[in-house]
C-alpha cells in the first residue's frame, strides 16, 4: 500500500515540482496551497508524512505544526520542514516545536527522498512494537529502547519485592515512581467510604503502571497491591519526565495510551451501569484470558473477580459454577481453565 504524503506549499512551481518527485517515487500525494489549506487537509486525510514549508502566508509553517501538533489524531504523524532560510534561531525554533527534520531549498531529489524514508520507517517500526491495549506500553518502549533517552529507563532500576496482598501505594500517595512488573500480579483498585473495592485493572509481567498521575502532577486515584508474590522495577518520577519532555515519539505514544485508558475505562462503567452480571462476568473471564495470551489457567482470589465484576462475591460463584456445568470452563483448586472461548463470547457479545 502507498504512503501518503501531505505537501503545504504555497509556491506553485516548488509545490507542483515536489508533487512530481514524489508521485514518481511511488508516494500517494495530497497538496495544499497554503498552511491553513494544510491543516485541513491533514485533519482530513492523516497524511503518513507532512512535508511543509517555513515561510507562507496566512499560516506559517511554524502555526502548522503548533496546531497540528496538539491534536490527537495528527500528532505522531512525522513532520518536514521544507525552507530556504538556513539559520540556526528557525531551525532551533521548529525542532522545539516538535519537527522531526529540516530540507533546505534548493534541495537534492536524493536527500530528500533519504529524509522521508528515514522518518517513515521510524513512525513504522513504533508502530508495529505498540502492542494491544494491556501491554501496550511494555511493547513502545521496548521498540524504543535504541533512544539514548530511554536508555536510563533501563540502566539505573531499583527493584522491590512485594509478598501477596501487600500494598504498593495507596488512593491519595503522592507518585515517585513510574512502575514495571517484572514477575506476579498486581491489581489497580478503588474502594468506597465502605471499604469494598473495584478492581481497575490487573497489571501482567512486562507491563507498565503507575504513569498517570505523574503525568497529570496529581496524587494516586487508585490504590495497587500484589495479587501473587511479585517483582517491580521502580523508574524515577524525574527520569520518566525527562523522558516524556525530551522525545517527542514517546510522547506521541502516551497521548495514545492515555487516550485508549479513557475509552477503556468508559466501557467498564457502560458495562457496569447496563450489563448483566452473567455478562459482566464473561467479559471479566475472557480479559484476563486473552490478557495471558489465550494460554494457561486463570489463578484469582473470588473476592478480587467479584470486585472486577462489579458485584457480590456469592453472585460470581453462581455464575461460575453456571459456566462449569455448561462446560465453558474447568475449575480444578480453585483454578479456571477457560474451555469455550466461543461461548463466552457471545454470552459476553
Amino acid at each position: 500500500m502507498k504512503k501518503h504524503l501531505l505537501v503545504i506549499e504555497d509556491n506553485t512551481d516548488v509545490r507542483e515540482n515536489l508533487t512530481d518527485i514524489l508521485e514518481l517515487s511511488g508516494f500517494q500525494v495530497t497538496a495544499a496551497i497554503d498552511g491553513k489549506d494544510g491543516v485541513e487537509k491533514a485533519l482530513e486525510v492523516k497524511p503518513d508524512l507532512i512535508v511543509c514549508d517555513v515561510m507562507m502566508p496566512v499560516l506559517d509553517g511554524f502555526g502548522v505544526l503548533n496546531i497540528l501538533s496538539k491534536r490527537t489524531e495528527t500528532y505522531s504523524i512525522p513532520f518536514i520542514f521544507l525552507t530556504a532560510k538556513t539559520e540556526k534561531e528557525d531551525i532551533r525554533r521548529g525542532m522545539t516545536l516538535g519537527a522531526d527534520d529540516y530540507v533546505t531549498k534548493p534541495f537534492y531529489k536524493d536527500e530528500l527522498l533519504r529524509v522521508i524514508d528515514i522518518r517513515l520507517k521510524k513512525a513504522e517500526k513504533l508502530s508495529k512494537n505498540i502492542g494491544r491495549a494491556g501491554s501496550q506500553l511494555s511493547s513502545f518502549i521496548d521498540a524504543a529502547k535504541g533512544f539514548e533517552e530511554l536508555e536510563k529507563l533501563s540502566d539505573n532500576r531499583k527493584e522491590r519485592a512485594l509478598a501477596r496482598k501487600e500494598v504498593l501505594f495507596r488512593e491519595g500517595d503522592y507518585p515517585r515512581y513510574f512502575y514495571r512488573l517484572k514477575s506476579g500480579r498486581i491489581k489497580l483498585f478503588k474502594t468506597n467510604e465502605y471499604g469494598k473495592e473495584l478492581i481497575l485493572k490487573n497489571i501482567s509481567p512486562g507491563d507498565f503502571f503507575g504513569y498517570t498521575p505523574i503525568i497529570e502532577n496529581s496524587e494516586y486515584g487508585y490504590s495497587a497491591a500484589a495479587s501473587d508474590k511479585s517483582e517491580l522495577s521502580l523508574i524515577p518520577r524525574e527520569d520518566f519526565i525527562s523522558l516524556l519532555y525530551s522525545n517527542r515519539d514517546v510522547s506521541a505514544g502516551f497521548i495514545k495510551l492515555l487516550a485508549n485508558n479513557v475509552s477503556q475505562k468508559e466501557e467498564q462503567l457502560l458495562s457496569l451501569a447496563y450489563n448483566s452480571v452473567r455478562k459482566r462476568t464473561a467479559e471479566v473471564l475472557l480479559t484476563i484470558y486473552k490478557q495471558q495470551n489465550e494460554t494457561g489457567e486463570i489463578n484469582i482470589l473470588r473476592e478480587d473477580l467479584s470486585r472486577m465484576v462489579g458485584t457480590a462475591k456469592e453472585s460470581v460463584i453462581r455464575i461460575l459454577t453456571e459456566f462449569k456445568r455448561d462446560k465453558y470452563i474447568k475449575i480444578i483448586e480453585g483454578s479456571i481453565e477457560v474451555l469455550s472461548k466461543e461461548e463466552l463470547e457471545n454470552i459476553s457479545g
